[in-house]
């Protein structure tokens, strides 16, 4: 056996490169990724400002100096979501390239195994004989043919899965901005709890965009956030007291 497939045969390799090439790319069912940063950066900003008024009602400062620090934490985590999110869709493109490489690499050095990889591929999808042969010759006549084939065939990757890093720094920058536009709209309007009733709403925005775009469930999507939400509001509240 080839050292190319270090001890395993086509299809065990094959499989070994799947799991190789599992990133974050969409396969139908998820979010795209500006919508998925989108989403979470609208829940998460609303609970980090919702639990950052509790701890400043916690420690009865003013009120102007509970609105100058939710005002300086909003810019804060505002940069941060977006930036975090175009960091991480970077990371993945890196990923993605470096996979890339590798095949390319394989498929100038090592050919012929490459090709009985190809065999191994086509047989699973029931081709066989002369056909079989026909179309692995047809897909290693050109290289760049073969490394889009081998990259979606072999690591299962889609590269029209993987959006620019700047377009989910808007998804997040979006989704952070509509939470504190929310936000402080409600907290100007009623200063007592406004800012309750924008996280409400902010979360059950996210968690709807998410449920409606995967066809999830409503009722469980829409509780299981208000009640981690509630829970972690809680804890501080309640160890903060303890803790007093």
């Amino acid at each position: 056996m080839s050292s190319h497939f270090q001890g395993k045969n086509p299809h065990e390799h094959i499989l070994q490169k799947k799991q190789e090439g599992a990133l974050s790319e969409s396969h139908g069912l998820e979010m795209p990724g500006h919508l998925a940063a989108g989403a979470d950066a609208l829940r998460e900003t609303a609970l980090l400002l919702s639990l950052v008024w509790l701890l400043l009602l916690l420690v009865n400062i003013t009120d102007p100096q509970r609105a100058l620090a939710l005002i300086s934490f909003s810019f804060g985590i505002l940069i941060w979501k977006t930036g975090r999110s175009g960091w991480l869709a970077w990371s993945r493109l890196e990923q993605l390239h470096t996979l890339i490489e590798q095949e390319k690499f394989e498929i100038e050095h090592h050919k012929e195994q490459e090709r009985e990889e190809l065999l191994a591929l086509y047989r699973a999808k029931d081709f066989e004989g002369p056909l079989l042969e026909e179309v692995v010759d047809f897909l290693m006549s050109d290289q760049k043919r073969l490394l889009k084939i081998m990259i979606e065939e072999e690591l299962g990757l889609s590269l029209e899965g993987f959006e620019h890093p700047l377009k989910q720094c808007l998804g997040a920058f979006f989704g952070s901005f509509i939470a504190l536009v929310l936000a402080f709209f409600f907290y100007s309007w009623l200063p007592s709890y406004g800012l309750l009733i924008s996280s409400a709403l902010s979360l059950i925005g996210g968690a709807l965009l998410s449920i409606l775009y995967e066809k999830n469930r409503i009722i469980p999507g829409v509780i299981w956030n208000l009640g981690l939400a509630i829970l972690c509001f809680g804890c501080i509240y309640f160890i903060f007291k303890m803790l007093n």
